[in-house]
């Protein structure tokens, strides 16, 4: 399996396991602080995979080096979920996983900036499609709303998650020294618990955590182990392995999957005009799938 194939495979099974922490995080969102809930789950996650680095060969002290980098990277990506699980607060799971997927456009533009990584025209058309079948969901099929861009409060929130998100991306190829996808998660991970327990200490002294609801634990442990720990190894493998933009281009099967946990939590499915909107996201995928392998 070639090294491109293997970040495609990390992909595919990033998007899913992401999709999980839309629906659920809207039902946990109300229940307990942004900063309090990410904090608790990036220590568990970090401890997930701390685990897991020292069962294969420890920390090298070649990875210790500019620990800043472990910081930069750590504040990006708490910063994105914390303002996810805010926007969460308000807007619907498919609203909000449409709002992800105008990543890809923007980790294309942060890709430039910073590794100087070229958009092909047929890449940044597929990029278009897949935005328009975005703002399409985003807008819940409404023309009128379209026109007065009357986009709910969550949105917006989640949006500027979105652009750290997209920073994130291209600045783990930039950073990153040679050391493994698991080590430099786990850097990356402890940076952002350090951060967001400083961040949200007075979030995390006044929970009542014994009597928090069970969703939230359930969310919690999701997130923690599945939707970080796991996600984190993803993103950063096939960072180091695609072009910024095709990494994100598979969020643009998020709001897929996300139909799919609505279905399966009992929340019904959304109407055909919103559906159109989510089949766009997924021609915008084959396409950028397809100018891989002209590329090759």
């Amino acid at each position: 399996m070639t090294p491109a194939l293997q970040g495609h495979l990390a992909m595919l099974c990033f998007s899913a396991l992401v999709a999980g922490s839309f629906s659920l995080g809207s039902l946990a969102a109300n229940e307990i602080e942004p900063a309090a809930l990410n904090a608790a789950r990036f220590a568990i996650a970090a401890c997930v995979i701390g685990a897991v680095v020292f069962a294969t060969g420890g920390v090298p002290r070649s990875a210790l080096a500019a620990p800043w980098r472990y910081l930069l990277l750590g504040g990006f990506f708490a910063t994105y979920f914390v303002l996810m699980f805010e926007g969460l607060k308000t807007a619907p799971p498919v609203s909000a996983a449409a709002v992800f997927t105008l990543t890809p456009v923007l980790a294309g533009g942060f890709g430039w900036l910073l590794l100087r990584q070229v958009t092909t025209p047929r890449m940044a058309l597929a990029l278009a499609i897949g935005a328009t079948g975005a703002l399409w969901v985003i807008f819940r099929a409404d023309i009128a709303a379209l026109m007065a861009f009357a986009v709910g409060r969550g949105e917006v929130i989640y949006f500027f998650g979105c652009i750290a998100h997209a920073v994130y991306t291209p600045l783990v190829r930039r950073l990153n020294r040679g050391e493994s996808a698991v080590v430099f998660t786990l850097g990356t991970l402890l940076a952002g618990a350090l951060l967001l327990t400083v961040y949200g200490w007075g979030d995390l002294r006044a929970t009542q955590w014994a009597a928090l609801p069970g969703i939230v634990w359930i969310t919690l442990i999701y997130i923690a182990v599945c939707a970080s720990a796991a996600t984190f190894v993803l993103l950063q493998f096939a960072s180091l392995r695609l072009p910024a933009a095709k990494v994100m281009a598979y969020t643009y099967l998020t709001p897929t999957w996300v139909i799919g946990w609505e279905m399966a939590l009992g929340n019904g499915v959304p109407g055909a005009l919103v559906l159109a909107g989510v089949a766009l996201t997924i021609v915008a995928l084959l396409m950028l799938l397809r100018d891989e392998d002209r590329a090759r």
